[in-house]
């Protein structure tokens, strides 16, 4: 028994084919190396990353700050479990909790688990602070949303590649449209067990769908008045993806709870969180929630030095700048397309509607041609393309993956 050397991204492809579990479909790009923007596969083609890992990959490929601390803490104490202290987590609770506005952080090491985490917290708060009978509470969650594929939360999918023969399925979840303070006033007011409100500040897998100005600052609202816990979903849209450190403070909204993970770590390790104030996660008590690998050294290093970069150079203010042209540089050229319908997005999380049905293969067709001019990106709900470049992008890089976007949707103008 050998490990084998992969010699070309056929022999790689056909490798997870056979000895994988099929849960995937993911372009055949078989990549090997990154650095910033810039990812190369196995037979050395350079490509522009503009999908960052579903903005895992914030600050770039391989960011040496980043990939030093891992290194160091590596070689140093890599686990203890939470059976005991280490140096590295009460560093990092402190640096996230002021980095983000919260007094208490609570560490998982996937985005999943980090809503997971947030359920159970909302529940055990129901029940021991708002005086909910016990088993009652339920959670107002918005349709397409997309937090993870447990089997809590596919129960409030309705996503069926994700939920379908993967029951019985978990109750105690509402599930209203989004975008609809409307229907969440209403839900509130029917029932009085609601202990609190999971909401994507900007749904990502839906197709990077931005809600009207101001529902996130009225849902807020209106969860304060039915004494409500306000949980936003940051894992894709926080860490200065939007122009922003969360999404929600485009509107200056406080969630009672947030969940975090993807560029928390910048790419290289699985780090996730959750962060609330004393009174919401104080009723957490010792064995009642945790993780072996959760908070532990490596987690804890890596992701203070991921904020670290994000803070220093300036990642928020630059994602703001470049999705505003991005968005700008596109519109003059959807103006006169037949293929794209429209650019939606904040900062550098984007996506572009193709004028063309879910089930059909054009946004498909269109990422391959890309990935042959040079460029990666992945299709969402059929007929949407998300571009979610790292934030670490140039000016002169933008502009150059964007003049490769419309190159390429310009040869399939015909088609329409």
């Amino acid at each position: 028994m050998s490990v084998v050397e992969i010699s070309s991204s056929e022999e790689a492809i056909k490798l997870e084919n056979k000895y994988g579990a099929h849960n995937y479909h993911p372009l055949p790009a078989v990549l090997s190396r990154g650095e910033g923007v810039f990812m190369w596969d196995v037979e050395g083609k350079k490509y522009y990353d503009f999908l960052a890992a579903y903005s895992a990959v914030n600050q770039g490929h391989c960011h040496p700050k980043i990939v030093d601390a891992m290194k160091k803490q590596a070689e140093t104490l890599s686990l203890t479990s939470r059976a005991f202290y280490n140096d590295m987590l009460g560093k990092f609770e402190k640096f996230a909790c002021e980095f983000f506005g919260f007094d208490k952080l609570l560490p998982m090491n996937t985005g999943a688990e980090a809503v997971e985490t947030a359920i159970k917290i909302c529940r055990k708060w129901a029940y021991e602070v708002k005086g909910i009978k016990e088993q009652e509470a339920e959670i107002i969650v918005c349709e397409n949303n997309f937090h993870g594929r447990t089997t809590t939360i596919i129960s409030f999918s309705n996503d069926e590649d994700a939920r379908k023969d993967f029951g019985p399925y978990t109750p105690g979840f509402i599930k209203i449209p989004y975008d609809n303070t409307e229907a969440l006033e209403k839900a509130l007011k029917e029932n009085k067990n609601i202990a609190g409100f999971l909401v994507e500040p900007i749904q990502g897998e839906a197709g990077v769908y931005v809600p009207s100005d101001g529902y996130l600052k009225k849902a807020k609202e209106l969860c304060e008045q039915h004494n409500v816990l306000f949980i936003a979903d940051e894992i894709q849209s926080g860490i200065a993806r939007t122009g922003k450190i969360l999404a929600v403070d485009h509107e200056g909204v406080k969630p009672d709870m947030v969940t975090l993970g993807k560029a928390i770590s910048g790419g290289v390790y699985p780090v996730s969180a959750v962060l609330a104030s004393n009174e919401v996660m104080n009723v957490i008590k010792p064995g009642q929630h945790g993780s072996t690998y959760g908070g532990n050294p490596v987690a804890a290093a890596v992701a203070i030095a991921s904020l670290e970069v994000v803070r220093d150079e300036k990642l928020a203010e630059n994602s703001e700048k470049l999705g505003e042209l991005f968005r700008a540089e596109l519109n003059k050229y959807i103006k006169t397309s037949k293929v794209v319908d429209r650019v939606r997005g904040k900062g550098l999380m984007n996506a572009i509607i193709i004028n063309d049905t879910e089930d059909s293969s054009t946004a498909w067709d269109i990422c391959m041609a890309l990935k042959e001019n040079g460029l990666l990106a992945k299709p969402t709900h059929g007929n949407i393309i998300r571009f979610t470049p790292p934030l670490v992008i140039t000016e002169e890089q933008l502009l150059d993956c964007v003049s490769i976007i419309t190159k390429t949707i310009e040869t399939f103008e015909d088609k329409f």
